[in-house]
Formats: C-alpha cells, sequence, structure tokens
C-alpha cells in the first residue's frame, strides 16, 4: 500500500536523521534528544495499556522509578555496576513489581483501576521516600556509569554521552519494533479487542484477565528499561521517579501524541518535551502553558498532534 511505503520511507529518513545527529549538534541537543528517546520509551510503554488496553494507569512511573533505582542499588559504592547483569535486573525487577500489582489492578476497571494503580505506585514511591534503604527523600548519585566490558572488551562507554546516545537510540528502535511486531500478533489484536469490548472477547473463549495482565507486564518492564537509561542519563536518582507527577506528565505525552498510536507517544513525548523547554524560557509559570496546550489538543485534536498525519497514512501504526 502507498501508505505503508511512505510510513517505511520516512522511518527510514528519521532513523538515519538520529543516527547522523551527534555528528553534527552539539551535546546539549545530543543529550536532550537522548532523553527525549528514554521518555518515548516509557510513553510508548504507557500507550500499550491506555491506548490499545484500555487501562489507565496513574501509578505507571513507580516501573520506571524502580528501573532506576535497581541501577543504583545494583552498583558497589563508588563502583560501576555491571551492564550485562544489571540492565536485565532493572528490566526484570519493574516487570516482577508490575505482575504483583497487576495481578490485584487488572481485575478492577475504570476509575477502581485508576485509583488502585495510583494507591500501588504512591506504597511504592513511601517505601523509598521514607526508608534509608536508598538514601530516602534524597535519593542516591551514581558515582559510575555501568560498565559493558566482556572479557576485557569494553564494546561502549555508558560515561560518553554520544555512545549513550547510540545506545539508547538502539533501544528505542528496539522497543517501537518490538511492540509493532506484538500489536500486530494474535495477543495484540486480541488485547485491542478487549478495550473494545472485553465481554465479547470473554464470549469467544479469550481469558481476558490473563491478556490484561501480560500486557500490563510488558508495559512495566519496558517502563523499567526507559527508567534504566533515565538513571544513567542523569546520575542520580530520587524518589520524584516514582511519583504520581511524571504518571501524569507521561499521560499527557500520550494524550497530546495521540493514544492508541506508537508514533503518537513518541510525537508526544518530543512535543511535551520541547513544549515545556519554550514554556521555561517565557515564564516560570510554565505549568499554565503546558496545561492549557494539552486542554486544546485534547477539545480540537481528539486524535492528538499525530492524527494530523491521518490523511497522509490512513491508519493506526499498531
Amino acid at each position: 500500500m502507498r501508505s505503508d511505503r511512505t510510513a517505511t520511507v520516512l522511518g527510514i529518513v528519521l532513523l538515519l536523521v538520529l543516527v547522523a545527529l551527534p555528528f553534527f549538534a552539539g551535546k546539549y541537543y545530543v543529550q536532550l534528544a537522548t532523553k527525549i528517546m528514554i521518555m518515548a520509551v516509557f510513553a510508548m510503554s504507557l500507550d500499550l495499556l491506555v491506548g490499545y488496553a484500555g487501562l489507565v494507569s496513574l501509578g505507571h512511573a513507580a516501573f520506571y522509578g524502580l528501573g532506576a533505582y535497581l541501577v543504583a542499588l545494583a552498583a558497589p559504592q563508588y563502583q560501576a555496576a555491571n551492564f550485562w547483569t544489571s540492565l536485565p535486573l532493572a528490566v526484570g525487577g519493574a516487570a516482577l513489581l508490575a505482575a504483583a500489582i497487576g495481578f490485584f489492578a487488572v481485575r478492577t476497571q475504570g476509575i477502581y483501576f485508576i485509583m488502585v494503580t495510583l494507591a500501588f505506585a504512591q506504597m511504592v514511591y513511601f517505601v523509598f521516600h521514607d526508608t534509608k534503604i536508598a538514601g530516602g527523600s534524597d535519593g542516591i548519585f551514581i558515582d559510575v556509569r555501568p560498565d559493558a566490558k566482556i572479557a576485557g572488551w569494553t564494546p561502549f562507554d555508558l560515561a560518553d554521552f554520544v555512545q549513550l546516545y547510540f545506545v539508547v537510540l538502539v533501544a528505542f528502535v528496539a522497543v517501537y519494533v518490538l511492540l509493532r511486531v506484538v500489536l500486530r500478533s494474535l495477543f495484540g489484536r486480541v488485547v485491542q479487542g478487549i478495550r473494545v469490548n472485553e465481554h465479547r472477547m470473554k464470549s469467544l473463549g479469550y481469558s481476558t484477565f490473563r491478556y490484561k495482565l501480560a500486557a500490563f507486564i510488558l508495559a512495566g518492564a519496558l517502563a523499567g528499561l526507559a527508567g534504566y537509561f533515565g538513571a544513567v542519563q542523569y546520575g542520580a536518582v530520587n524518589p520524584e521517579m516514582l511519583g504520581w507527577h511524571l504518571s501524569g506528565s507521561v499521560l499527557m505525552m500520550v494524550i497530546l501524541g495521540g493514544m492508541g498510536t506508537l508514533t503518537g507517544a513518541v510525537v508526544g513525548a518530543t512535543a511535551f518535551l520541547l513544549l515545556e523547554l519554550l514554556f521555561q524560557s517565557l515564564t516560570e509559570h510554565w505549568q499554565l502553558l503546558m496545561g492549557g496546550t494539552i486542554v486544546l489538543v485534547a477539545l480540537f485534536l481528539p486524535h492528538g498532534i499525530a492524527g494530523l498525519a491521518r490523511p497522509l497514512f490512513g491508519r493506526k501504526d499498531g
């Protein structure tokens, strides 16, 4: 189809631009692009729940924050954590937390699901905020970035902002491709069917609880991946990375870009961070401008910013 070819060409062009970016952009812009890709992964993970499964979560930052904290906790004091063990630990830990929370949360619907996810996330927040197991309210500094050494050979150095950029780029592309494949599989179609009419899917013999729980766990694992790289880039973790404010921000990214489309999650994360920088440069009350922008998008662009391209492609990318 023509729309498929157009999307493929635009995707290749964008990828080439991202690959070339560090060669002509300064450190600030490379680090900004790194942050945008990390938050795009975070936004895509939430969009899997909100846009495709119809599960609106206000506790998604719990998995992001846990992934970040596990990097710091896995590192010996004043030494580097092992990249090849700390990354699976962060992703796996976030997945286990998602499984524990999801086991109870996905049994509920609507406002009750929102409140349950928020409540569990706040419990996790206060575990890290009110105890000394991870630095309390001050958090932890990551003195040395994770070491990717393999048998004496170091394929990349995460302390170098350019090399970190390319590692995050690989992760970003991998997550996008993974979710496209998942959403076009039988599993993805069932999850989307549950969002439209869960009772009908049950009548067709599908265990909707298992499908929703699996989607919840996958979303949590990918949020943990984003948290891992967020901690590596910032060099520090703190309880705010687990808070509901961050959950609200990533939900606004999904709304801004357009729910139910991976491209929308990426566009939303990019637009949100760039608008945040713009509004902060204009006034100290930038949250008012950001809130107003989100309201206007919700009112006049029901499919988000990415929805403006619908006449060109004519379909969702999931």
